[in-house]
């Protein structure tokens, strides 16, 4: 525990990316590998399943520490972590550490985890109370911190899985590209993984692994600086699931690039996956699809997160996977081939395939990049948000390698919205007002109201934060806990990528990724949009079959 604290400690105390790298590195290539193991793990964004609840930590700190529960509440609130709350309202309690004890801070993490925490999940209640509380007696105000955040999993330390990748090529022998793809799908963190992690030649036994998505930068300029478009293909960028579907060893896995496995949830694309050769991995889009279109987003969220897939579901949201890229043929790693190659390739093994539920995207033919932008303004019209513009001769990099992909989305949908609640934001912008809810006119000529629409904390600049954060802590009318309602007079056009019908929500829509597009200091409240602005966008043109004219 106590190598593991000062791992943290390390990652924390600096903002050097180079430095976050170097700390982890070291570690990785001192700690036993049991306990870099678990050290990954958490680095790396995963987390236990839940052990017990944020509220009963809760109540157990408010105890031990002595206080009442609204005093916790409102440090909660200055604080905004919990863990970190509970760590100093147990520090403040006592007049040092000198009750931490050696035994427990040099007990090594991986029996920390196997011992003690994960040996919570077995215990009732008060079994469990008593064995945290007295670890929080026998820890220091870190070694508290680092308890609580492994316990709740909610490990966030400031540094993203590329920097893990980038210090474990440093601690081991494989390159980045090598340890990134160990990394995908589902591992656990045993001594004999973390050897495999940084070994310079570990074949996988796993077929169900993924490889590491290449995930393409946005273009904010005019593409004429790519050069020759003949240099580029050009595709719709869909609005969709990117997933990757894999065959291998007789056997079929979806995964989605948030890494969670979809091969139950979208039976009709396995089932098709099942007649593709062995050794093929396709990535692509999963798509809500009918008729030759795409339908709605909506329509696809309501497969997301589905346990029970009914017939009557696979009837309302039928699925179909687009696939655009090919990483492995014949069990051949082939992202290190041109787009070029890789396509004609892919365009056989569909072709072969001959399956309604597994496509190839679409290739779009412009001869100049004004033909394209024409091309990229019918986007809405055809239900995608773009265009795709990759280098013909670009290999499948990891992540996001700016030069060789690019996403052309046309420009977000926007209103014009009165801000009407704040709240505290979380981390580090705890202290501050940072996350709003605007609301527009509703339609009612004889007593117009504000109505909610969209909540974003994203898109000012931090000397916009603190104007607006003084501006509401002068201005809030009504208090809900930690919301504040405020004064409605200050409007913001708010940026958002896609509107639908929504019974869930007061004013009958759900928007798709809001945020701040700028703060309208020019614009009266009475002159922001109304709800029937807002709803006159869901209902555009149909889509058109041309995106798929060989269905």
């Amino acid at each position: 525990m106590r190598r593991f604290a000062q791992l943290f400690t390390a990652i924390d105390a600096t903002t050097s990316t180079n430095a976050k790298v170097a700390a982890m590195a070291a570690y990785f290539q001192e700690a036993p590998p049991e306990d870099a193991a678990w050290a990954l793990y958490f680095l790396a964004g995963e987390r236990p399943k839940r052990l017990l609840s944020s509220r009963l930590l809760a109540q157990w700190a408010i105890a031990e520490a002595k206080i009442e529960p609204w005093l916790f509440e409102e440090s909660y609130r200055v604080v905004g972590d919990l863990a970190e709350t509970i760590a100093l309202l147990i520090a403040a309690g006592r007049t040092t550490d000198d009750s931490a004890t050696d035994t427990d801070h040099n007990l090594p993490l991986s029996r920390w985890m196997a011992d003690r925490i994960l040996a919570l999940r077995g215990m009732d209640v008060s079994q469990q109370r008593n064995h945290i509380t007295s670890w929080w007696r026998s820890l220091d105000t870190t070694g508290v911190f680092i308890l609580n955040k492994l316990i709740t999993g909610a490990f966030r330390v400031g540094v993203s899985r590329t920097l893990v990748v980038r210090a474990l090529a440093q601690a081991g022998e494989a390159p980045a590209e090598t340890v990134a793809h160990r990394l995908m799908g589902s591992w656990q963190p045993t001594a004999a993984f973390m050897r495999h992690v940084l070994a310079a030649h570990a074949p996988s036994d796993d077929h169900s692994r993924p490889y590491p998505f290449f995930l393409a930068s946005p273009l904010e300029a005019d593409p004429a600086i790519l050069g020759p478009i003949t240099d580029w293909q050009l595709e719709w960028k869909w609005d969709g699931i990117r997933a990757q579907l894999i065959r291998r060893a007789g056997e079929t896995h979806l995964w989605s690039r948030g890494e969670d496995l979809l091969t139950d949830r979208f039976p009709e694309v396995t089932e098709a996956a099942a007649r593709l050769p062995d050794g093929v991995v396709l990535d692509g889009e999963l798509l809500a699809f009918s008729g030759g279109k795409p339908l709605p987003f909506a329509k696809l969220q309501r497969r997301i997160g589905r346990k029970e897939i009914t017939r009557r579901v696979l009837r309302d949201a039928p699925v179909v996977f687009i696939a655009y890229d090919l990483l492995e043929l014949d069990g051949e790693d082939i992202r290190t081939s041109t787009l070029r190659t890789r396509r004609a390739h892919l365009e056989e093994v569909i072709t072969d395939l001959n399956s309604p539920r597994l496509l190839t995207s679409a290739l779009i033919t412009a001869d100049s990049w004004p033909a394209a932008a024409k091309l990229r303004n019918e986007s809405r019209d055809r239900a995608v948000e773009g265009l795709m513009l990759k280098r013909l001769d670009s290999p499948y990099a990891v992540g996001r390698t700016k030069g060789d992909w690019w996403k052309w989305k046309v420009d977000p949908y926007t209103f014009d919205g009165v801000m009407v609640y704040a709240e505290p934001g979380h981390g580090r912008r705890a202290n501050l007002l940072t996350d709003y809810t605007f609301a527009v006119w509703s339609d009612d000529r004889g007593g117009r109201e504000l109505v909610p629409v969209a909540r974003a904390y994203s898109g000012l600049d931090q000397s916009e934060i603190a104007e607006l954060d003084s501006w509401i802590r002068r201005n809030s009318t009504e208090r809900f806990g930690p919301v504040r309602a405020v004064s409605p007079t200050q409007v913001f056009e708010i940026a958002f990528e896609g509107i639908a019908a929504s019974d869930r929500h007061k004013g009958g829509v759900a928007l798709r990724f809001p945020r701040i597009a700028r703060w309208r200091k020019d614009k009266p409240a009475a002159e922001a949009d109304t709800l029937a602005s807002l709803r006159g966008l869901i209902h555009g043109p149909p889509p058109q079959a041309t995106l798929f004219d060989n269905l």
